[in-house]
């Protein structure tokens, strides 16, 4: 039921109102009481985020209700509220057919695994403490989240000479953004600023194709960065003053050499760029590999010696600050960066990257496929790691093959320092791939 950020699917197929109740209810069920809810602009939260919040309260949960809000706002409120849970209709960067619900615990992360697995195992079972007419929840408005999500936004950074930006809400909740960054004296410009769940600007996702528009503003005009969200504005990616889109590892690299300095660690997952690694030994720090999902990367981040954490997908997170990804926090981040070091294209241009390559193959049993291909790379090479799919670490170089957790795909992919080199080894994890699919069939 539950993928690596949640539940997502496309409404009235996977995600349904029914299902939505029954996680109410088991939410509530599983000790639960006070619970955050929120839902991002899709039409079908609407009825979504009612349908949870009566199975909330059928079970006895009161719940505080947010509207439509970033992810990161409702996250940061569970504690504000002295809640135990939050609640967001969101599918995230998913298309507008598609809806989803993620839970938050009241340190401000996503429920990890042993969390979702409670609250999945009771839907499956149908065990619900539903309760009788004068022991069910409340109902009343969380109406100050977004204001004191700007204020905590405002004091995280320090910007003595504001930039020019152009940020590119994708029709979604990141408004926030734009809001917080003229308060701080920037000159704002928005796009694709009217909130609309079909996202009739661009796809939801912030990546360099959908982001074109904002890069081509940004060129035309004297805007000296250009911020973009997805639709429920946990994700931010961004494009230089010359609106070249920055590479995603560059800016994870980025934010992590800002974050870190000698003996510290930056979490991130397992399928990061070696850029990251290098631009981190230059200040006399290291990353801390994870499993895939913010989930994880969060998790991480609650070491002690971890200052920061980010996934390439535009998920980003500062722990003392919050253990959400917070694509607000991280344009006033890079904002505060442009401030302090001028064009965005320099520091861009400072992070050395390698050829990297990345493919998606087919596979219809992918359980058994991958525990195949685990056997096979640990009988032939030595520095081997299964933390999250199949790790190797070679001559100039590594691969990782990993089954996908929404998909009948094992994914690949390849980096090493030379071209060359990457293709020999993205070659030898698809004959590897292979084999193991030929043996399990």
């Amino acid at each position: 039921m539950f993928g690596t950020s949640g539940i997502r699917g496309t409404v009235g197929d996977e995600v349904t109102a029914a299902l939505a109740l029954d996680v109410g209810r088991a939410v509530a069920s599983d000790g639960y009481d006070r619970v955050v809810v929120g839902r991002d602009v899709r039409e079908s939260g609407a009825v979504l985020a009612d349908a949870l919040t009566a199975g909330l309260r059928e079970c006895g949960a009161d719940v505080l209700e947010a509207g439509v809000a970033p992810t990161p706002t409702i996250a940061r409120a569970v504690s504000w509220a002295d809640a135990d849970a939050g609640v967001v209709v969101t599918a995230s960067h998913n298309p507008a057919p598609d809806n989803g619900l993620k839970l938050w615990s009241a340190s401000g992360k996503a429920f990890d695994p042993d969390q979702r697995r409670a609250i999945a195992r009771r839907v499956d079972r149908g065990e619900f403490d539903l309760q009788p007419w004068d022991g069910q929840g409340s109902i009343e408005p969380f109406a100050n989240a977004i204001d004191r999500h700007g204020t905590a936004l405002r004091e995280a950074v320090s910007i003595d000479d504001p930039p020019s930006v152009i940020v590119d809400v994708g029709n979604g909740t990141g408004g926030i953004t734009a809001r917080v960054l003229a308060d701080l004296g920037c000159d704002v410009v928005t796009l694709n600023g009217q909130r609309d769940g079909s996202f009739p600007g661009r796809p939801s996702e912030p990546t360099a194709e959908t982001l074109s528009d904002l890069s081509s503003l940004v060129e035309s005009t004297d805007a000296q960065l250009g911020i973009g969200h997805d639709g429920d504005a946990d994700r931010m990616l961004a494009v230089d003053e010359t609106g070249t889109f920055v590479p995603k590892d560059v800016l994870l690299a980025l934010f992590a050499r800002e974050a870190a300095s000698d003996g510290d660690a930056v979490a991130a997952p397992v399928d990061t760029s070696m850029a990251v690694d290098d631009a981190l030994a230059e200040v006399g720090a290291s990353v801390r590999r994870t499993q895939v999902g913010d989930v994880f990367v969060a998790e991480r981040t609650t070491d002690p010696d971890v200052v920061f954490g980010g996934e390439p997908s535009g998920a980003w997170i500062w722990p003392e600050e919050t253990l959400c990804p917070d694509g607000p926090l991280a344009a006033c981040k890079l904002v505060e960066l442009v401030a302090d070091r001028g064009p965005l294209s320099e520091p861009v241009a400072s992070v050395e990257t390698y050829p990297i390559r990345r493919r998606s193959i087919e596979v219809a049993d992918k359980a058994a496929v991958m525990d195949r291909v685990s056997d096979r790379v640990q009988d032939r090479y030595e520095d081997v790691e299964t933390l999250d799919g199949v790790y190797v670490d070679l001559d100039e170089g590594w691969i990782l093959l990993r089954a996908s957790g929404t998909e009948p795909v094992v994914r690949i992919t390849a980096e090493a320092r030379t071209g060359d080199r990457a293709e020999q080894l993205e070659a030898i994890a698809v004959e590897v791939l292979e084999d193991a699919i030929d043996a399990a069939s």
